[in-house]
């Protein structure tokens, strides 16, 4: 927030003279230049002393002040010194901050150090290796490498940040992806500012005091908060299958400005609502004021010939086609336009998220369909705090019709393996926000999938009396599993799809292979085929152990850590089913029939059906998985990792075929 002092410095001279408490003084963690030799003692790492690197201490000092032309801006000063352990830490000595509209990097400087024959050998960071990367609209990448880095080096730097015409205070991350030391935050801030604290992860702090200080605005004296947040031996943020992004759980500190007071001048409320961003959005010229300028559209609208009796849905559909087979997505993902949609879709035929999305409300809207922009924030972008309203958090946007029903029918175009109302899986997280003037009810929206990820297998095994096997399988893919599939196939190309599939069978040799519904979005993807295997050379005459799932399941559990902190976050739910029958050579049985089996998650979170029963010609097995929900909670955690290996034991259970006595 941009606010002037020039108009209320004789009011301040006039008012009250403010007393003001120096802060208990606490010595800084680190200084930067000052390195001791002990800090080359592995004896002195964390108890994961087997990380690629090591953050021995970190150390940020943020305030509030007034710059010389009597406008607020926020300071924040960071140093950091981190020990390379391994060659696979290196990335570690290449760093990339961040930097948002107006923010400034200076006062960067940095040393590698290193120990040569007991010798302390310190190379400094030169201009040649910094340099700055814009990446889209608003955001700025300073970049620099370290010089010299080796395994058992330490690498330090640091810099501040100004950030011109803001009253915002910048966050703290306590937490990365390798073990940290020490990590501590100090902010000062004047009395006039009233900040809501928002914790993050799963951590507790080690260190929270809060002290009195003082500080001069505008030539007088104002009582300042002075607080220090630190975490010391914090563990690394370790990758877990099926999260969203590691940014959600790492153990962090932000801030909220509700309101700034100058006593004796003003008092202003500046909490941010979800309704101003929005306002903010449907007035910027690369958002909102692009959604009714379709016109130029008219004419391929016109060339669709949809009929006038044709239901929302294939007018729909038939709009989203065609935004879609125009215009190429780019993989860069914002909310905001890159040129005129105009020139998006007569002249480039290529952009970036919004170019498209934006392009189909617009074109939905001049079609007389009303159409309305949903932002969201990406999986790998991260969460939204439905309590910090910031337009900054999204980097997606999305078009939603009210359907014939009354839902919301969410579309994306950007992914031409994806038909009409189905979001990319990048989509998948939680909740998007419909940007709109004058609707009631709830502007938030479920970004949960009415479509699952399925994967369904009718097999046919034939067993003759050397103990080989035939078989002819058909299998679909449907939903999701249908879309991930597809980019696969279209990647790699029928002729390498084909051999890659065969060589995860090594046993195998596929005579017929064929595909069905590659181009068929709305229906499952097919496969059927046949294949042979050879007997084992090794079996014992008139004795077969035969895994009868083991070709066609998983023999992995993905939750391998006996606790975890995070949720397990799916996307969507998910159905697995094998239908198999299984024919015996003559004068075969199975030894003992497979004991069936029923798994079930608690309050109906999953089930795993298993049976086995005879025919005629020997045994037909029914194998079913069904997650009913997205996402598990940590303490859900236990329970789904059983879940899945007493199901996989299940599956791998051998049958025993023997001769007929």
């Amino acid at each position: 927030m941009q606010f002037s002092l020039l108009y209320c410095r004789v009011l301040l001279l006039a008012a009250a003279s403010l007393g003001g408490h120096r802060a208990l003084a606490q010595p800084e963690p680190l200084k930067f230049g000052k390195l001791d030799l002990k800090e080359f003692n592995a004896k002195l790492l964390p108890a994961d002393s087997a990380a690629e690197a090591v953050v021995l201490a970190e150390f940020g000092r943020a305030r509030v002040i007034a710059n010389a032309s009597d406008n607020f801006q926020s300071e924040l000063e960071v140093v950091v010194r981190i020990k390379i352990q391994k060659k696979a830490g290196f990335d570690w000595a290449t760093v990339q901050v961040p930097l948002y509209g107006h923010q400034r990097l200076y006062n960067l400087k940095g040393y590698t150090y290193n120990l040569v024959n007991g010798e302390l050998v310190k190379s400094k960071l030169e201009d040649d290796n910094k340099f700055t990367e814009d990446v889209v609209r608003q955001l700025r990448l300073r970049k620099f490498t370290m010089p010299n880095v080796r395994e058992g080096a330490v690498i330090e730097y640091s810099y501040s940040i100004i950030s011109e015409h803001s009253t915002g205070l910048p966050g703290w991350s306590f937490q990365r992806t390798i073990p940290t030391r020490w990590s501590e935050y100090r902010t000062s801030v004047p009395d006039w500012f009233d900040y809501k604290t928002l914790m993050q992860g799963y951590l507790p702090l080690s260190i929270r005091e809060h002290t009195e200080g003082s500080t001069i605005i505008a030539q007088h004296p104002v009582r300042t908060t002075e607080s220090r947040w630190v975490m010391k031996d914090v563990p690394a943020l370790t990758k877990e299958p099926f999260i969203t992004t590691l940014d959600d759980y790492e153990s962090r500190i932000d801030f909220e400005l509700s309101s700034l007071v100058v006593p004796g001048v003003m008092t202003r409320d500046v909490t941010r609502t979800w309704e101003k961003v929005e306002t903010t959005l449907l007035e910027d010229e690369s958002f909102g004021l692009q959604l009714n300028r379709g016109g130029f559209l008219k004419d391929e609208l016109a060339r669709l010939n949809l009929s006038p009796t044709a239901t929302l849905e294939t007018r729909v559909a038939a709009i989203h086609n065609m935004v879609r087979n125009t215009v190429k997505y780019n993989d860069v993902e914002t909310i905001y336009t890159s040129a005129p949609l105009r020139k998006i879709y007569l002249e480039q035929h290529r952009g970036n998220a919004a170019d498209v999305n934006l392009l189909l409300i617009a074109a939905l809207r001049t079609a007389n369909i009303p159409a309305q922009p949903v932002v969201l924030s990406t999986r790998t972008n991260g969460r939204v705090n439905l309590a910090q309203p910031m337009a900054s958090r999204f980097n997606y946007v999305v078009a939603s019709v009210t359907n014939t029903d009354g839902k919301a029918m969410l579309l994306d175009a950007t992914e031409p393996l994806l038909p009409s109302g189905v979001l990319p899986e990048r989509c998948l997280n939680k909740l998007g926000r419909v940007v709109a003037k004058d609707l009631p009810g709830d502007h938030w929206v479920d970004l949960t999938p009415s479509h699952r990820k399925t994967h369904y297998q009718q097999v046919k095994l034939t067993l003759d009396a050397q103990g080989a096997i035939t078989g002819t399988v058909h299998e679909e893919y449907g939903g999701y599993a249908a879309a991930a599939e597809r980019s696969t196939l279209q990647e790699q190309g029928e002729p390498k799809y084909r051999n890659q599939f065969a060589s995860q069978h090594s046993s195998w040799t596929v005579p017929k292979f064929t595909i069905s519904n590659r181009q068929e979005l709305s229906q499952p993807l097919k496969l059927d085929y046949e294949f042979t295997q050879p007997a084992d050379d090794n079996a014992t005459a008139g004795l077969f152990y035969l895994g009868a799932l083991g070709e066609f399941s998983s023999d992995q559990n993905p939750f391998r850590h006996d606790n975890r902190m995070y949720p397990v976050d799916f996307g969507m739910p998910q159905d697995e089913t094998t239908l198999m029958t299984l024919s015996l050579p003559a004068g075969y049985e199975v030894a003992e029939l497979p004991k069936p089996a029923v798994i079930d998650l608690p309050e109906g979170g999953g089930r795993f059906l298993y049976s086995a029963s005879p025919t005629e010609a020997g045994l037909q097995i029914t194998s079913r998985m069904s997650l009913r929900k997205p996402e598990y909670t940590a303490a859900e955690y236990e329970h789904l990792r059983e879940f899945y290996r007493l199901m996989l034991e299940k599956q791998a259970e051998k049958l025993v075929i023997k001769k007929k006595a």
